[in-house]
């Protein structure tokens, strides 16, 4: 069993101040304790903090090309740790492993030469008339965040910020410690100046709250539920800081009716089902005409019950675990309630799948004869729970998408492109897929309403951890 009880301040790991606790580590594929890691105090806060503080003066007059070539070096050193990366992804959250392979560990690397390649041509600074416009980095940033995607939220903060010239704290989840220590292990390899970037592991209302509202820090960028972005505001908020919000969806799939249905129908199971329905952005709404709703559910119900459920070390393994047992059980919850209001159950339902007797592993579950004022078509679930939405028309369709707190993605399936286009512009979400395209790693990524505010990706990350400066000549 491992022991992750050191912080990384200052370019050192260093023992957390008194007062802070050990906390288990759980595979929840076997509900085994794999590791213990340090939860950190306020004290321990405040010294990243301040390390952060003290390189800010530094590390914010280096030149583009100083942060490029640092940049590149973080680049080298992340790929030669990929495949440590993968399997401690696999054990901490249990994923599974072809998925740890293909997509937890590698989008980290995407992300950083995303930012990377963003930064060389960015434009930093231009002449408007007589005034020189410049953007210089905010401060020092803190950076909180989840355990369902650790590597790409982590690379998609840590490499703006510092390509911004920011200074960091980050505070990964302490659910997932073990890939965000090989990630601190990166950034010492690559040569980060010391207390450029620091890493301290904690619980939210702890050091979350003491990261958030600490006057030495200038922003904070979250990603996580609505509930914990609403909480690191307020605590933000006294300070005026920037606060930057990647949060909760309830992402709707509207189904065309000139698409290929059963395409469309398995590929929304598909990519709700990823990462065992972990995925911020999973189209846990499943929009499709009345005339063929039955058929629908039909294929839906079809595509979940192929699923495999099984063990994250086998590569036959479709889904995991949930990642921990108050996923689990918030999950068992959500499905006993979409019961009790009247979701037909068209595959899934309550408990564990078959022959699988302990781990955090649920069903494939699609709720049919689901309307838009059930708490399961309303509430993220975040599980492998897809609810089945029939509509009228397409204005009946857009209106039913957009009745929702969120809008943080969106989808749409239709054999005419043009049309698809005018529909999605239609609909209050800030990234939509059409057919399925793979998500744009470089393009402006974030929601609307409650699903937060600001951009993440490319040019326009980059340009969160910067702030205008405007000198008259």
């Amino acid at each position: 069993m491992k022991i992750l009880d050191r912080f990384y301040i200052g370019g050192e790991w260093v023992a957390p101040t008194s007062g802070g606790t050990m906390a288990d580590v759980i595979n929840p594929a076997t509900e085994a304790c794999i590791a213990q890691v340090a939860m950190g105090t306020a004290a321990d806060a405040d010294h990243a903090v301040k390390a952060a503080q003290r390189a800010f003066a530094t590390w914010s007059q280096t030149s583009r090309e100083d942060r490029i070539a640092l940049l590149e070096r973080i680049v080298e050193q992340y790929r030669l740790r990929m495949p440590e990366i993968a399997e401690a992804v696999r054990l901490e959250m249990g994923a599974p492993v072809t998925l740890c392979n293909a997509m937890q560990a590698p989008v980290g690397l995407v992300q950083l030469q995303a930012t990377l390649d963003a930064l060389r041509t960015f434009e930093l600074e231009e002449m408007r008339g007589k005034t020189w416009l410049c953007r210089e980095p905010v401060g020092v940033a803190v950076l909180i965040t989840p355990w369902n995607g650790p590597l790409n939220q982590i690379a998609a903060k840590v490499a703006p910020a510092l390509a911004a010239g920011c200074t960091v704290v980050l505070k990964p989840s302490e659910i997932t410690p073990l890939d965000a220590v090989i990630f601190a292990e990166v950034m010492h390899a690559a040569g980060t100046p010391p207390g450029v970037f620091n890493m301290v592991f904690g619980d939210g209302r702890t050091v979350g709250a003491a990261l958030s509202s600490h006057p030495g820090v200038d922003m904070v960028s979250i990603t996580g539920s609505t509930r914990a972005g609403v909480e690191v505001a307020i605590s933000a908020a006294p300070t005026v800081k920037r606060v930057a919000q990647e949060l909760g969806g309830k992402s709707p799939l509207i189904v065309l009716d000139d698409a290929d249905l059963p395409a469309a129908v398995r590929g929304a199971v598909g990519q709700c089902m990823m990462n065992s329905g972990q995925i911020c952005v999973a189209p846990t709404r499943l929009l499709v005409p009345r005339d063929r709703y039955e058929e629908a559910v039909g294929i839906a119900a079809a595509a979940a019950n192929a699923l495999k459920v099984g063990d994250p070390a086998d590569p036959a393994t479709h889904l995991g675990p949930l990642s921990n047992r108050n996923q689990f059980e918030r999950v068992q919850r959500m499905i006993g309630l979409g019961i009790e209001e009247g979701a037909r159950v068209a595959a899934g339902g309550l408990g564990r799948p078959e022959g699988i007797g302990h781990g955090f592993f649920v069903r494939p579950t699609v709720f049919a004869d689901v309307h838009n004022g059930m708490t399961v078509a309303r509430e993220e679930i975040f599980g492998p729970v897809i609810c089945m939405i029939p509509y009228d028309d397409e204005d009946d369709a857009i209106g039913i998408a957009n009745d929702t707190e969120y809008g943080l993605a969106a989808y749409v399936a239709s054999g005419d492109p043009a049309r698809a286009r005018r529909v999605a512009a239609r609909l209050r979400a800030g990234s939509i897929r059409i057919n399925f395209v793979a998500l744009d790693l470089t393009a402006p990524f974030g929601g609307f309403k409650r699903s937060g505010n600001g951009r993440e990706y490319g040019p326009e990350g980059i340009a969160e951890f910067l702030e205008w400066k405007s000198v008259c000549m």
